[in-house]
């Protein structure tokens, strides 16, 4: 079995890589029957000496190599036609710019694995860089808290190597005595929490974050339930809110009465209540000045995220009785970072990251005849054809 690393070709320039140099020293190591070649880059957070500094082969050459791995969507045309290969593909929603994508590999017969699609048998999601998205969403909040009240003035997480070099910039700033309320338990949402539990940020339950007054920063971390209720009233479980979620209605605004920062680490489904509107954030008793949206569903279920922010541009400003956006600096208005792409900021630790969970959860499903069915339930095309368990996109490469 051939492997290949491909150069990440989407711009703006994505640093990651799917494996780190030692990570394929280890592959190599556990699995002596693989052969690993690195595509050539400038951009890659490790460079080419790294790779080879390792006895790791770098070329500029991929042909003969059967699965190709990459981080974001691939260029049309340096697609190699008749091999497998895995990315976000950002298609299994539908996303219309990139149905040309998903066309164009169904034409040039590759097997396409979606990251994304990449589960359990429970269809528990195994990978992704969603820890790292809420380690760097979180810095960017606090970062934008210091800017809109002028109390600090902290480094872009681009600028800095690790989440350790993240934690040691945020510890060294002093907070007033804000509450802070999160929401996810999820890997974006622990990765958020591991942030705050770092900077020695207490943690209380809702009850005492809704009722109490504290002399230092607060953090209370929510789940569906604690933002959502049943429309009749009646007492409900996770099970029906997900079966049922047209019965439910969000239940935020009482956090948003309380709360100086929201940082959501939510998954939002379809169907699901809005969880912070407008007319919350309009209400005279509102306490919300600064949202960091890691989730980030644009025009979604929190009303100011009018955009995706960029790490480039990463704040902007929301005035809600205008519905608008406007500069953060506004008096009225709403700071919110609802950057899309936050592991971008920390591509070192996120490839790290990424390379553990694949060599953990992927690798020897290619050496084990896949008994655990991980590759099938991943593959999304297959003989120019779609799998059974990815038709419904049928009449989205239909263009219809």
């Amino acid at each position: 079995m051939k492997f290949g690393i491909v150069k990440e070709r989407k711009s703006p320039p994505d640093r990651r890589v799917v494996f780190t140099p030692e990570e394929l020293v280890r592959l190599q190591a556990q699995f002596p029957m693989a052969e690993v070649k690195v595509e050539s880059s400038d951009i890659r957070v490790f460079s080419d000496e790294e790779y080879t500094n390792l006895g790791i082969s770098v070329t500029s050459d991929l042909t003969d190599c059967e699965v190709l791995f990459g981080v974001k969507e691939i260029p049309v045309d340096a697609l190699i036609p008749n091999k497998k290969y895995f990315f976000f593909s950002h298609t299994i929603k539908k996303q219309p710019y990139n149905r040309k994508l998903l066309q164009v590999i169904l034409d040039k017969n590759i097997e396409l694995y979606d990251h994304e699609t990449i589960a359990d048998a429970t269809n528990k999601r195994l990978i992704g860089f969603g820890r790292y998205a809420g380690i760097v969403g979180a810095y960017n909040g606090f970062r934008g808290f210091g800017m809109k009240y002028d109390l600090f003035n902290l480094p872009k997480a681009e600028t800095l190597k690790s989440q350790a070099d993240l934690l040691a910039r945020l510890k060294r700033q002093t907070l007033p005595n804000i509450k802070i309320v999160v929401t996810g338990y999820g890997k974006v949402g622990m990765g958020i929490k591991e942030m705050l539990d770092g900077m020695k940020i207490k943690e209380v339950n809702v009850e005492d974050f809704l009722t109490k007054n504290f002399s230092s920063p607060v953090y209370t971390q929510i789940d569906v339930l604690d933002y959502n209720k049943r429309l009749d009233g009646k007492i409900s479980d996770k099970k029906d809110f997900y079966q049922h979620p047209e019965n439910y209605t969000s239940d935020f605004e009482r956090f948003s009465k309380v709360a100086d920062m929201f940082i959501a680490g939510h998954f939002h489904g379809n169907g699901a209540p809005d969880i912070l509107t407008n007319a919350m954030l309009n209400a005279p008793d509102c306490k919300i000045k600064v949202v960091a949206d890691v989730s980030c569903d644009v025009d979604g279920p929190i009303a100011c995220t009018l955009k995706a922010s960029t790490i480039a541009d990463p704040f902007f400003g929301y005035l809600p009785f205008e519905h608008k956006e406007v500069p953060y600096t506004h008096p009225g208005s709403i700071l919110v970072m609802s950057v899309d792409n936050l592991p971008c900021e920390l591509p070192k630790d996120a490839s790290e990251g990424f390379g553990e969970m694949f060599m953990e959860h992927v690798i020897p499903a290619f050496f084990n005849s896949d008994k655990d069915g991980i590759l099938q339930r991943a593959k999304i095309t297959e003989n120019g054809k779609l799998t059974p368990r990815f038709e419904y996109l049928q009449d989205y490469v239909d263009g219809k």
